[in-house]
């Protein structure tokens, strides 16, 4: 399970370090995509072969689900990292994302999500209010 908050820095190639205690369960290869809110999405690759498989069971006659997945699909980037824990954020993402030097690393469960930092605080600082103030049951059967 992926949690925390971590805040490496691409380097000019566009690499990303993984943070360390993510490595080793990456290791065996990633897979990053689009997110939501221009976020980016990483999966361990044995988690990303869930994911598609459950969008596979989308009906192709449902058109919000063949664009999410054309969307999410058609952005995704299979890598292994080398040996230090880093990997190469492809240039389209990159620009997706607006990621520059400065990026904010968020465990997400099952994905890791990458934000530009300053996204990431100014998200942060407009849902932590909300997050506080939720009275209602938002996820069935945690509260």
């Amino acid at each position: 399970m992926f949690l925390g908050t971590h805040t490496p820095r691409l380097d000019e190639k566009g690499r990303l370090f993984l943070p360390a205690k993510y490595r080793e369960r990456m290791a065996g290869g990633l897979v990053v995509t689009r997110g939501q809110e221009r976020s980016l999405f990483i999966y361990p690759m044995d988690e990303f072969v869930k994911v598609a498989d459950q969008m596979r069971q989308a009906p192709t006659t449902s058109k919000a689900a063949r664009d999410y997945m054309r969307v999410f699909l058609s952005g995704a980037s299979d890598e292994i990292p080398d040996k230090q824990g880093r990997f190469t954020i492809p240039a389209n993402l990159r620009q997706y994302a607006g990621l520059d030097r400065e990026v904010t690393v968020i465990g997400a469960g099952s994905r890791l999500e990458v934000w530009d930092s300053a996204v990431w605080n100014a998200y942060l600082e407009q849902t932590e209010q909300s997050f506080a103030d939720t009275a209602e049951e938002v996820i069935p059967g945690l509260f």
